[in-house]
């Protein structure tokens, strides 16, 4: 049986995950989980890197960009008030509207052109006198709106300016080329210096060769457009206006990721403070934004790490799992022969020597435990062979024969084979096929029995009460535990004291205990000796009160059967009664199967 038992725990062992291929597929999971989250930090790092480098370096160009063209249109400006204070067109402007003639205003023309020989990038110069008689340069390139011209709104924000430069796009909407070249356009309102009366409005237009010109300087004709705020193409890559929303209306700069053909593309861009001009700059992840060194240190920190869980994975496996599996064949060894042993195997490190000697003091008090119910059982026999040898003593036997042989000469055959059918009721149950435990109303049985064997014998000088609470009878006892009680009451209360006497026996269930009383009205017990007999040891061998060794000897089979030292109570008075309480714990009681006890106490 052994040898099979080993086979099969071997089998078993087999089909059980072992810790050290457990372990292996734990460390291949942390490596797989952590190369798999390196290499998707490095390539948000490198992605994250390189929009970041993308942002800055499209913050750079706009920025230089911005304040390049600013800077142009503050040059722009300048010049146009230097254009204001020239003496021909100064003149222009105060002469009387009758006054002024074709070469009056080709007189104001040729100096505002001597000014603009000086500088680039000014497409025209439009001069308009209150009364609405204008001078322009390059006018012939223009398409004029008159209609719009003669309302005067078009005019209303330079006048609010006061004599600042107001910057707009295309001569605010009265005029516009011929070959449809937008234009940016910084107006002023004319005010005479000397009687400070507004004497006209000059609209100064700066063409877009001007930055086309810049961008081309710059190098920047691929990435970058430059246009008006409402949409109004200057310079540089056209393609970029399909990017152009309101959004980049604002004056810090606007960053937008877009998904392309060719990868992700920032489209950034801005519009020029105080300008009605928007720059858009468009550029793929620039590669130089790689954190390359960045990238080095982690990828030694990862072959690192590898290395190391490798290591680890080969020291776990070396160092603990093979001493654990070492410590289970020992286990395995110890298992085959039978024997609980101890086991000596060597174990490297304190924590598996622990390991050992736990099981070593577990084998050691699985042993200590095994010898202590075998002395229990060892008690219990003995305890039980004495009682059988008690009560089948042949004088007893004897007696009983002999009361029946003279009923059967006195009284007749009825009488005799009640007897004989009370007899072997009583050794029926009293033997119960060998069993331990009986029902407590099988036990009644018993004593039923064992008190009318005895009244035939003493005749009426016993009477026997019997008060059983239905609650109980089914309630598994241990067997003979109320006949020695019983027998104790006629041989050494009743029958001693002489008179007739009472044994009463009740049961009740209190708070799932059952509480069984034996009491009779004889000699009564003194203080001493019920000490003497709850004091008594289990081991005590020098005990041999033959008295009262049938009591001492049930109240040590219940404490057994209990698990436990309060199961007895005992209150007697000298020539009134002794009365002994037997407690049974919850804990080992239960209900048997009826029919099969019944059927057992008809047979």
């Amino acid at each position: 049986m052994a040898h099979d038992s080993g086979l099969v725990k071997r089998r078993n062992k087999k089909n059980m995950t072992s810790l050290s291929a457990s372990l292996k597929r734990v460390i291949l999971g942390i490596i797989l989980i952590v190369l798999v989250s390196f290499l998707i930090a490095m390539y948000s790092v490198t992605d994250k890197e390189r929009l970041a480098y993308t942002k800055r370096n499209a913050d750079s160009i706009l920025r230089t960009l911005s304040s390049r063209i600013a800077s142009d249109i503050d040059n722009y400006k300048q010049l146009s008030r230097i254009i204001m204070t020239d003496d021909r067109l100064v003149t222009f402007l105060r002469a009387n509207g009758d006054d002024v003639d074709i070469g009056m205003i080709n007189d104001a023309r040729y100096g505002v052109m001597d000014i603009l020989y000086v500088t680039e990038g000014i497409d025209s110069v439009m001069v308009f006198r209150e009364d609405m008689i204008m001078m322009a340069t390059n006018r012939f390139f223009y398409k004029y709106d008159y209609d719009l011209m003669n309302q005067g709104t078009w005019k209303d924000d330079i006048l609010e300016g006061k004599g600042k430069a107001v910057v707009s796009l295309n001569c605010n909407g009265i005029a516009s080329r011929n070959d449809r070249k937008p234009v940016v356009t910084i107006g002023r309102e004319i005010n005479d210096i000397f009687s400070q009366k507004r004497t006209g409005v000059m609209l100064m237009n700066i063409s877009s060769d001007t930055f086309v010109s810049m961008l081309h300087q710059l190098e920047y004709d691929k990435n970058i457009c430059i246009m008006g705020t409402d949409g109004t193409y200057f310079a540089g890559n056209s393609d970029i206006l399909a990017y152009y929303d309101d959004s980049f209306l604002s004056e810090r700069v606007v960053n937008k990721t877009l998904s392309t053909d060719s990868g992700n593309v920032l489209v950034s861009g801005c519009k020029i403070e105080g300008l009605p001009i928007v720059i858009l700059n468009i550029a793929p992840y620039a590669p130089e934004g790689i954190p390359y060194t960045l990238l080095y240190i982690l990828l030694f920190l990862m072959l690192l790490f590898l290395l190391s869980a490798t290591f680890i994975g080969a020291f776990i496996s070396r160092r603990v799992t093979k001493p654990v599996l070492d410590l289970s064949d020992a286990v395995d060894r110890n298992e085959q022969s039978g024997k609980l042993i101890p086991i000596d195997t060597d174990m490297r490190y304190d924590e598996l020597d622990m390991l050992k000697n736990s099981y070593n003091k577990m084998i050691e008090s699985v042993n200590g435990l095994i010898r202590t119910v075998i002395d229990k059982e060892k008690t219990v026999q003995r305890m039980e062979m004495r009682v059988l040898q008690e009560q089948i003593k042949p004088h007893f036997l004897y007696n009983s024969l002999e009361t029946i042989g003279y009923l059967a000469l006195e009284a007749g055959a009825d009488k005799v084979h009640d007897s004989l059918e009370t007899l072997g009721s009583f050794y029926r149950n009293f033997l119960s096929k060998g069993s331990r435990e009986i029902t407590l109303l099988r036990e009644i049985q018993i004593v039923r029995d064992y008190l009318a064997l005895q009244k035939l014998r003493y005749g009426d000088i016993i009477d026997d009460i019997y008060d059983i609470a239905e609650d109980t009878e089914e309630y598994i006892i241990p067997k003979l535990i109320l006949q020695p009680l019983v027998e104790n009451c006629i041989y050494h209360g009743i029958r001693i004291k002489g008179e007739k006497g009472t044994i009463s026996i009740t049961s009740r269930l209190i708070d799932d205990v059952l509480h069984l009383a034996v009491r009779d009205t004889g000699v009564g017990m003194s203080k001493e000796q019920i000490d003497k007999i709850l004091m008594q040891k289990r081991d005590d061998t020098k005990y041999t009160d033959k008295k009262s060794f049938g009591l001492w000897d049930t109240i040590e089979r219940i404490r057994i059967f209990c698990g436990r030292d309060d199961v007895v109570k005992i209150e007697s008075e000298p020539g009134e009664y002794t009365e002994i309480e037997l407690i049974i714990y919850p804990e080992r009681l239960y209900g048997g199967n009826e029919q099969t006890i019944q059927s057992d106490v008809n047979r």
